[in-house]
């Protein structure tokens, strides 16, 4: 997923504050849901370490919450993968409220929805509930790199990685007057950017924390290590992450977040970030569940 134009619509309006939802419930599907037996999940592709394909098999966090959530629901989870289009606005329309025009047939849920009540209250076809996690941007560097904790600038010269038209994308070619630009090389994903330090062929990668994490325990190579302090300049302050529902599925989203909430205070959300190798950090719209 590329948390570039998408991020600036949810992400960097994260600030805005918590959407506050009512819980008058319109229509019924989770009955139709549990007639039909199955759920549909809308799950980005090439997502790691969200939603990806291994061996034939779409796994990652959402992959793994989505099981979860059909296997409460007495239904058998229906993993469809997607590519972004060109904002979260169009991934609404072609997932969840219209379908896409080339056929792609809509989803009950899509994850990992921007959790902002600006966006959300633009996005009337849908609601945008359940929030499950918090995201933010750093840096992963080369393990003999001085400059890592140091400003920016001084990474001039430096074998640099980021996502191809993303925040960290823009971050690094963008600011500091452009001197960074012509060392950054592009990569189809945060995780493979982060993947690239480990393996020894790039210094530093900016990218998600998520992606960093996982990558960081996962990905091949041991030549890397976590940027402990902010990055100066980082417009974004970190988003929340949910999901989305028709808005005539009200019923279904809340029953989803009911037990979703359920999954987080007892530590199975915990379990499923684990796996992947991030640790599971409550969003900033919820209470921290204890």
């Amino acid at each position: 997923m590329t948390y570039g134009r998408r991020a600036f619509l949810g992400g960097l309006a994260a600030s805005a504050g918590a959407l506050a939802l009512p819980r008058a419930a319109t229509s019924a599907p989770l009955a139709t849901v549990r007639e039909l037996g199955a759920l549909r999940f809308g799950l980005y592709q090439n997502n790691q370490p969200w939603s990806f394909e291994e061996d034939g098999k779409v796994v990652g966090i959402d992959a793994d919450i989505a099981r979860a959530l059909a296997e409460h629901f007495g239904v058998r989870p229906d993993l469809a993968l997607f590519p972004a289009d060109e904002e979260v606005s169009d991934d609404l329309r072609n997932v969840v409220w219209r379908g896409g025009l080339l056929g792609f047939r809509k989803c009950d849920v899509m994850m990992h929805v921007p959790f902002d009540r600006t966006f959300a209250a633009r996005e009337d076809q849908v609601v945008i509930l359940a929030p499950y996690y918090r995201e933010s941007f750093g840096a992963a560097c080369a393990s003999g790199m001085p400059e890592c904790e140091g400003m920016p600038t001084e990474f001039r010269g430096k074998r640099l990685a980021a996502e191809l038209d993303s925040i960290p994308d823009f971050y690094l070619i963008g600011n500091f007057g452009g001197i960074l630009r012509s060392d950054v090389t592009h990569y189809t994903s945060g995780f493979d950017a982060v993947a690239a330090v480990k393996a020894g062929s790039a210094d530093l990668a900016v990218a998600t924390d998520a992606q960093i994490q996982s990558a960081l325990s996962h990905a091949p190579g041991d030549g890397a290590k976590r940027r402990k302090g902010p990055l100066p300049a980082m417009l974004s302050p970190g988003w929340d992450v949910g999901i989305a529902v028709d808005e005539k599925s009200r019923s279904l989203g809340f029953a989803i977040e009911e037990q979703m909430d359920a999954m987080m205070a007892d530590g199975r959300m915990t379990a499923i970030f684990a796996k992947y190798g991030v640790d599971w950090r409550p969003a900033s719209a919820v209470a921290p569940v204890a």
